[in-house]
């Protein structure tokens, strides 16, 4: 992604076809997931900010989605923005991420969620630093962090 105009072009477009899909009931998640990642990526919940350590954390590794397994970012991509939650300049691939237009709570966002599991990930808002300018403001409990 090369920025935000091509975020809104892909949220307006659909997302790319991903790799594989991971479908579960919402049982089969509850099952699998801590309730407070159940919480976050199926019921679109959100974090407390600063409720994470990993916004602090930048040791190379990635992040992969907690549902489904996907390697979505990089810990290259990372950045301290302030905000409280984990914060990216991009995604690892772009088939991977889904842009959403979200309306809730009175606001205009884009939602990002896992294109392999329909996980809900955090929000992409286009106030990052360079070379995208755009910052994927993500739920710490909605990834797990692999080291290389």
């Amino acid at each position: 992604m090369r920025g935000w105009e091509q975020v809104l072009q892909r949220c307006r477009q659909g997302p790319l076809t991903p790799p594989r899909r991971v479908t579960r009931t919402l049982e089969e998640w509850r099952r699998r997931l801590t309730p407070e990642q159940f919480r976050v990526t199926r019921m679109a919940g959100t974090e407390p900010p600063f409720s994470s350590p990993v916004c602090t954390l930048f040791e190379p590794g990635r992040y992969r989605c907690v549902g489904c397994g996907s390697e979505l970012f990089d810990a290259g991509a990372k950045f301290d923005s302030g905000s409280g939650w984990p914060s990216f300049t991009q995604p690892l691939d772009e088939a991977l991420v889904a842009y959403v237009l979200d309306e809730s709570h009175g606001m205009v966002r884009i939602e990002v969620r896992c294109n392999v599991c329909d996980a809900h990930l955090g929000h992409v808002f286009p106030d990052g630093p360079p070379p995208t300018g755009l910052r994927y403001c993500i739920n710490a409990v909605a990834l797990e962090r692999v080291a290389d």
